[in-house]
């Protein structure tokens, strides 16, 4: 299969409120989901939301690797997952800044707020329903793509412009930062 391409920031489609999906195990939105993880996996990413491959349907997929889970509780390394109309709900107030990158905008990651928890509702693709209670790198990933499925960017989260950089840049600058710290 060859993956679909990944629309980037100007697209229309990024900007609109994506549709609910009234049937999660209808054949189409398996299909849905089956572009998505091959866009995903050719891309490298952790999250994916419909409307980045052109598609305004309320369908997303995420997976925490080993390297990018936290100490959080709520958090840890988490399988390829899909969920048809996610609905998040934060858990308490307790917000922390976080870098992060898109898919839709390569090249670039701000530093942006997130709830720390964070309750998902949501149907899987078998059609089940789904709940849990996520932190950490589950809760940030979660937030980023049901703002896709919002018509949100990370930028419009963002509340310090200073805070964008090209990945290139703030990495090495990060990795300076460790290097003179354990100086």
């Amino acid at each position: 299969m060859t993956p679909k391409s990944i629309v980037r920031m100007g697209d229309p489609v990024l900007r609109r409120v994506a549709e609910p999906v009234a049937d999660a195990t209808a054949p189409e939105i398996r299909e849905l989901i089956a572009d998505m993880e091959a866009a995903l996996a050719d891309a490298g990413g952790i999250g994916l939301a419909a409307p980045q491959i052109g598609v305004p349907s309320r369908v997303l997929i995420f997976r925490v690797p080993d390297a990018r889970a936290t100490d959080h509780p709520d958090d840890g390394p988490c399988p390829l997952t899909a969920l048809v109309n996610p609905v998040l709900e934060p858990l308490g107030d307790e917000i922390a800044l976080g870098w992060e990158g898109c898919l839709s905008i390569p090249g670039l990651r701000g530093e942006v707020p997130r709830h720390l928890r964070m309750r998902v509702t949501a149907t899987t693709p078998d059609g089940q329903p789904f709940e849990a209670v996520v932190g950490g790198t589950r809760a940030r990933v979660l937030q980023h793509e049901v703002d896709h499925l919002d018509g949100v960017l990370y930028l419009d989260r963002m509340t310090d412009l200073t805070r964008l950089g090209f990945t290139e840049e703030i990495l090495e600058a990060e990795a300076e930062r460790r290097r003179e710290a354990t100086s």
